[in-house]
């Protein structure tokens, strides 16, 4: 067996070949904010992404900004506002727990070994597909708005004018996966500081639709958003 350590040679450069790291997906920061307990970091993400190109980003952005202390990444899908914290603004959000604070339950792991907590709250690609999709044929003949999804109730939601009506009144429907219609609106139009809001409920909660994102304002969050979503995303 004179040629058996070049066939070994040659198995560890094609497992050193087979283990160089994945591509890590297109991504941008905007915002980094330190305090006592975490380094927050805003990443915004171009498209919805699976757990492991998740964990690839945070691989990267983990091995470039080990100067900061338990970090933990927020990821925002166009459309999302980073002026907004809410928890439902985040399509998923990974964190690095310190050493000491590990458990048995901590199994996931970045391309470096670095244990980290992932949570997706953001519907996958294959469910936006499905939620996009979603037409009801009573509303053929309508003109839409564009199909917005709900990450956080995992709904679409489906602004459109009723041109058939002499009124032409605007309604809102919002559909869960199955089609189910789980709310209907037929909001007040009202023009206030240059721009139009759609005032949904009694008490002042608003929608705006600007440059294909549709974005919902809580009476009590303060003028921010709460929830910023992007057409066909």
């Amino acid at each position: 067996m004179k040629n058996t350590p070049y066939i070994l040679l040659c198995l560890i450069i094609l497992s050193a070949f087979s283990c160089t790291k994945k591509e890590v997906p297109h991504y941008t920061i905007s915002k980094v904010t330190k305090s006592d307990t975490a380094s927050k970091v805003l990443v915004h993400i171009s498209s919805r992404l699976t757990k492991d190109q998740l964990l690839s980003i945070a691989g990267k952005i983990k091995s470039d900004s080990s100067a900061l202390p338990n970090l933990q990444l927020c990821y925002l899908l166009p459309g999302h506002s980073d002026k907004n914290t809410g928890a439902n603004n985040y399509y998923a959000v990974a964190k690095y727990p310190n050493a000491q604070m590990a458990n048995m339950q901590d199994t996931l792991k970045d391309a470096d070994g670095n244990i980290v907590r992932l949570k997706i709250t953001g519907v996958s690609a294959q469910t936006a597909k499905k939620l996009l999709a979603l037409h009801p044929k009573e509303l053929k003949d309508q003109n839409f708005f564009g199909h917005f999804i709900d990450d956080n109730n995992q709904t679409v939601i489906i602004p459109f004018r009723d041109f058939t009506d002499p009124k032409k009144e605007l309604y809102i429907l919002e559909l869960d996966t199955t089609g189910k219609v789980v709310s209907a609106t037929i909001p007040t139009v009202v023009k206030k500081d240059g721009e139009e809001r759609w005032m949904v409920t009694d008490r002042g909660d608003y929608i705006i639709l600007k440059d294909s994102v549709l974005s919902q304002y809580s009476i009590e969050d303060l003028g921010l958003p709460y929830n910023s979503i992007k057409s066909g995303l």
